[in-house]
């Protein structure tokens, strides 16, 4: 159970050796994470840190090297299976030979045999696609239309047997032309690859055994030294409910759905007072509660109503109300309860409340009685002071009756009470009597039900998001920590 914010529980002060090695743990899983994150990405981000560039506008040859980052290719794809290509690698070589032929400025014989092998090799790379193995078929389609641009062609094949044509190398330089296939041809030919099948169908995957050494292995330690700390704090906990408290710890060990495992990090670097998680953890909430609020209230305002209309309609509101007579009470102690109640406040309103009241109803009966006798033929010639000490005689009098019925009820009178209780229970007699009267409590309870469904199309038609985030505005006014920059308060002298 989740402990309340409001309640200031004493904790248990850890060692410092327990201390510095949660917080290891904690760094090891933050890098672990990383890692995670890294392992997920490394795919679909391959063609980036196999040539280490961005290309922000991809209709435009805006190319921005990152020559700092290092060449991680050679070393993470044998763990992802990953290989070259057999014929994107025969075809860089073929250009590499070719290129070294023309800067050499070997013999036509050999240039033109160089450069058909390099035609049919690219002919037989639209045919085949090798990057469809690799699910990279629209770097194939980019070569095609470079090629297309740089030939002016409609044909890909074409373009590319014009590019290398004797024809076409004597009109431009070859350092310009290779150029444009280092740069434009070249780096997309590289991103193909071949991925191996394991036993299973799927493609060849050693993460998990890098995972099982370097860090699940810790983190099986870590979560059985906290569930021997536990035990050790609450000697009679099982290992089962020791290891249900740190439910939280099992992504952790999962060998799949790694990216859950961001949980249990976020709450170990917060425990670790590495990271401070509350200030997101206050955002979340508000907006879950935002936005489950609404919902949650118009359901309970739903419930609220309909059981109350199922109750008023109920037929048995005349045995109910007997039932409440003392002689059908259940239970001796709770008889005089409502005997008791009066007589507390019996005095207290007659006695004490209404006698500071004396101003206010001698004025509110005098101007009552001035009205009255405005009305009657002849009573406008009756002076107003006339009914002004009328109006304190009346109240005088009243009031004189209630303070003597506040002593009254004041005394401990056994008559008294049991006259009052039989006054009680005549009360609730006569209502049942009443309501059992042919349509009277259909009637009532028809009309009820209508208001309160009234009530409801109401309530639930001001009900709106709008109002929620009020709410929410006015909790967070309320919640929200006293600025430091204002001056606390001077009490009174």
């Amino acid at each position: 159970m989740v402990r309340p914010r409001w309640l200031s529980a004493q904790r248990v002060t850890a060692s410092r050796l327990w201390r510095h090695w949660d917080r290891a743990v904690a760094l090891w899983a933050g890098l672990n994470l990383l890692w995670v994150l890294f392992d997920i990405t490394y795919i679909p981000l391959r063609t980036f840190w196999l040539q280490r560039n961005l290309t922000p506008l991809p209709q435009v040859p805006l190319v921005v090297p990152l020559t700092l980052l290092p060449d991680i290719t050679p070393l993470y794809d044998p763990v992802k299976g990953i290989e070259p290509h057999r014929e994107t690698e025969a075809y860089l070589a073929a250009f590499t030979q070719l290129d070294e032929a023309l800067q050499a400025g070997s013999n036509a014989e050999t240039i033109a045999a160089l450069s058909r092998r390099q035609v049919d090799l690219t002919v037989a790379m639209i045919n085949e696609n090798p990057f469809a193995a690799s699910g990279n078929s629209g770097t194939l389609e980019k070569i095609k239309n470079r090629l297309r641009q740089r030939a002016g062609l409609e044909s890909a094949k074409q373009a590319s047997d014009r590019l290398l044509s004797a024809a076409w190398l004597e009109q431009r330089s070859w350092r310009e032309e290779r150029r444009f296939w280092q740069q434009q041809v070249l780096p997309l030919v590289a991103t193909s690859y071949w991925r191996s099948i394991d036993e299973n169908g799927r493609p060849t995957d050693h993460v998990w055994r890098i995972d099982l050494l370097l860090f699940q292995s810790v983190f099986a330690l870590d979560i059985l030294l906290r569930m021997l700390r536990l035990r050790r704090r609450f000697p009679g906990l099982s290992w089962r409910d020791a290891l249900l408290r740190r439910w939280i710890d099992l992504p952790l060990l999962l060998p799949f759905w790694r990216w859950m495992r961001v949980v249990p990090v976020v709450e170990r670097l917060s425990q670790a007072q590495l990271i401070n998680v509350e200030p997101l953890r206050a955002a979340v909430s508000r907006a879950v509660v935002s936005l489950l609020a609404l919902e949650l209230f118009e359901v309970l305002a739903l419930q609220l109503v309909d059981g109350t209309q199922s109750l008023i309609r109920s037929s048995q509101w005349p045995r109910w109300i007997r039932s409440l007579r003392s002689h059908q009470s259940v239970g001796g102690a709770d008889e005089q309860q409502l005997v008791d109640l009066i007589r507390l406040w019996g005095p207290l309103l007659l006695g004490q409340v209404t006698p500071r009241l004396q101003p206010e109803l001698q004025s509110l009966l005098g101007h009552t009685l001035q009205q009255q006798l405005l009305e009657v033929p002849g009573g406008a010639i009756v002076p107003a002071g006339v009914s002004r000490q009328l109006a304190v005689g009346v109240v005088d009098s009243l009031l004189g009756l209630s303070r003597g019925t506040a002593e009254r009820l004041a005394r401990s009178d056994d008559r008294q009470s049991a006259l009052l209780q039989q006054a009680i229970d005549r009360f609730w007699e006569e209502l049942a009597a009443s309501l059992e009267q042919p349509g009277t409590l259909e009637r009532s309870q028809d009309l009820i039900c209508a208001l309160l469904q009234q009530l409801k199309l109401d309530y639930l038609a001001q009900m709106n998001r709008a109002g929620i985030d009020a709410l929410m505005d006015e909790l967070d006014e309320l919640t929200a920590p006293i600025s430091s920059a204002e001056p606390p308060a001077t009490p009174p002298a």
